[in-house]
């Protein structure tokens, strides 16, 4: 049961198996099945285990985790997911298709070609089939992407966990959004730009950029701040401007989204589902030993990714101005 599984520094440190799966390892959330602890995984039976609440009107403090030797193993764990969290709640998952983990510094990448005429064209007895060849392509690197955390513990001991937990997320934020510059900057080189009608953006732009997806839909328009304002001051947006979560969109039904590593002469159109893949060479990682030892004064916290085109004609990018 989960009130008996010794919690240990080692359990950070298993090969190819991270501390979440040591915990299931131990204590399989099968055996929970129809029981009150059933919507919980491993780590959060022992957040319960331990009585640390990370939440709520009774939330404790982040000292709670230091209250024995074997609670404080889960510390770096909760550091780990709330900076993952932040990375979730960013721009970036908006932008990948689909994602990869990879054991390695760099990984193959794949081409492919769909030039051999359109998939409306009936194929007549004895014509041989339209052809999509997949070749291999040259090298992705997964950079690495990181930032340090420097607070003393008698800083943050203190502080309710589920505020410390809002820090965290802010640096996942500010992770996510170095690897999302990276993601727009894999998309726009991965195509030739069109040029806007007038020396600012205008409405009939972004029709233009919507009719530039032919075999694919235009989910997602990326622009930045300036721009992304300016779409919302123009008339055909008075009428409509939230989907159903609350997110804004334009009137063909894409999704606007602002981000600041763009430049204000560029607009990105992408279908979402078909337009770029993420290669991880790592998940989150931290310096646990040090976490579970209090020693927050520089602890490293990094990512390895990289990004891969996929469809043409996935993507199109529209370029302001002359």
């Amino acid at each position: 049961m989960y009130d008996s599984v010794k919690l240990e520094k080692g359990m950070y440190h298993l090969t190819n198996r991270t501390f979440t799966q040591a915990l299931e390892d131990a204590d399989p959330s099968a055996q929970y099945a129809g029981t009150p602890l059933e919507s919980l995984d491993a780590f959060e039976r022992q957040l319960k285990r331990f009585d640390i609440r990370v939440s709520g009107t009774d939330c404790d403090k982040v000292e709670k985790f230091f209250t024995t030797t074997e609670s404080a193993v889960l510390f770096p764990e909760f550091v780990r997911r709330a900076i993952k969290r932040g990375m979730e709640e960013s721009v970036l998952p908006e932008l990948t298709a689909a994602s990869a983990s990879v054991n390695a510094t760099a990984c193959k990448s794949f081409a492919i070609d769909e030039t051999d005429g359109s998939y409306s064209t009936v194929t007549n007895e004895g014509v041989s089939l339209k052809k999509t060849v997949i070749t291999e392509g040259d090298s992705i690197p997964l950079d690495k992407f990181g930032r340090i955390i420097s607070a003393s513990y008698e800083t943050v001991r203190q502080q309710r966990i589920d505020v410390f937990a809002v820090m965290l997320r802010a640096v996942g934020r500010k992770l996510a959004g170095a690897i999302a510059a990276k993601a727009l900057t894999v998309l726009k080189n991965s195509v030739t730009p069109f040029a806007s009608a007038g020396s600012t953006l205008a409405y009939d732009d972004l029709t233009a950029l919507y009719g530039k997806f032919t075999d694919y839909d235009l989910t997602t328009v990326v622009a930045s701040p300036v721009n992304a304002a300016a779409i919302l001051s123009m008339a055909q947006m008075q009428d409509r401007t939230l989907g159903s979560s609350g997110e804004v969109c334009l009137p063909f039904g894409a999704k606007l989204i602002k981000d600041a590593a763009l430049t204000d002469d560029t607009v990105i159109g992408i279908s979402k589902d078909f337009a770029l893949a993420a290669m991880t060479g790592s998940d989150v990682l931290l310096e646990s030993d040090r976490l579970i030892d209090c020693q927050l004064d520089r602890i490293a916290v990094s990512v390895r990714i990289g990004f891969q085109p996929l469809m043409s004609g996935a993507v199109a990018v529209l370029h302001i101005g002359s």
